[in-house]
């Protein structure tokens, strides 16, 4: 079950979040088929509003209170360890529900086309595990699949919520230059071999260095990342960078700050 939740984790996650950016080929034509594929058939979500709000909110506003300020990982209606602990385990049943609900305005040929990959994806997981692995029935595939899709659902929402939220949030009017919101905004988690593999070195240990350069491939990301802290150090900027410990532990002392009162804002006073 590991393996199998690793393996759909490194395609829906990781290659997700790099073909999102155009980081696995230099070909336009090849970069889409692998959004369709990654986010679509293998992870169930839609190609077309996942990228939008990846990259003209998240990375475009990342900290901005109203556009890219992480809300959307938010969920103040349920206890610190429904949200942390258990909550995530229904991640595999939301995703395609909400793609579902996110794709109602957009063109008839992107609906018919994500509802088909989205479905095709779900059918092929089943259809390999009856035939490959032996399940006698479809309900045991279908249960299988979503067990395993849920192995890494609960350090990918903790992941997603520790990099930004509870460090520098900033008002749409006062947004200060890119490198400063990154690095007040933005931080790294340390070296992990299961979630390196699972979610790409862009997402965890190189997170700063991903929103300084969003188009790099997580080994570029690495082999810059000694470069970049470097010129932090020298311009005495913050070089943000935590354990996933530490931050879990904010995250269940300080639940109701941070993910149900609203962000403080947050004005980088003299380097705008």
């Amino acid at each position: 079950m590991l393996l199998l939740g690793t393996a759909h984790t490194v395609v829906s996650v990781k290659g997700s979040h790099l073909a999102s950016h155009s980081s696995l080929s230099q070909s336009k034509l090849w970069n889409k088929l692998w959004e369709v594929l990654f986010i679509e058939v293998c992870g169930s979500f839609t190609a077309e509003v996942g990228t939008q709000q990846h990259l003209k909110l998240h990375h475009a506003y990342t900290n901005v209170i109203g556009l890219g300020d992480s809300s959307i990982w938010k969920a103040p209606f349920f206890p610190r360890y429904i949200y942390l602990f258990i909550l995530p385990l229904a991640v595999p049943v939301i995703t395609p529900i909400v793609a579902i609900g996110l794709i109602q305005d957009l063109p008839v040929t992107i609906i018919i086309r994500t509802l088909s990959t989205i479905s095709l994806g779900m059918w092929l997981h089943c259809y390999l595990l009856i035939q490959v692995s032996g399940f006698r029935s479809l309900l045991s595939a279908f249960l299988c699949m979503l067990l395993y899709k849920a192995i890494y659902s609960i350090p990918y929402i903790h992941v997603n919520i520790f990099q930004h939220i509870g460090l520098a949030m900033f008002s749409p009017m006062k947004k200060p230059k890119r490198i400063y919101q990154m690095a007040y905004g933005v931080l790294n988690l340390p070296r992990n071999v299961l979630l390196d593999w699972s979610f790409g070195h862009s997402l965890i240990n190189c997170h700063v260095e991903h929103h300084l350069f969003p188009k790099l491939s997580d080994n570029m990301c690495l082999k810059v990342k000694p470069i970049v802290s470097e010129y932090f150090k020298q311009h005495n900027i913050p070089y943000n960078e935590d354990s996933y410990r530490s931050r879990l532990r904010l995250f269940i002392n300080k639940y109701q700050e941070l993910m149900v009162d609203a962000p403080l804002l947050t004005e980088l006073v003299g380097i705008q």
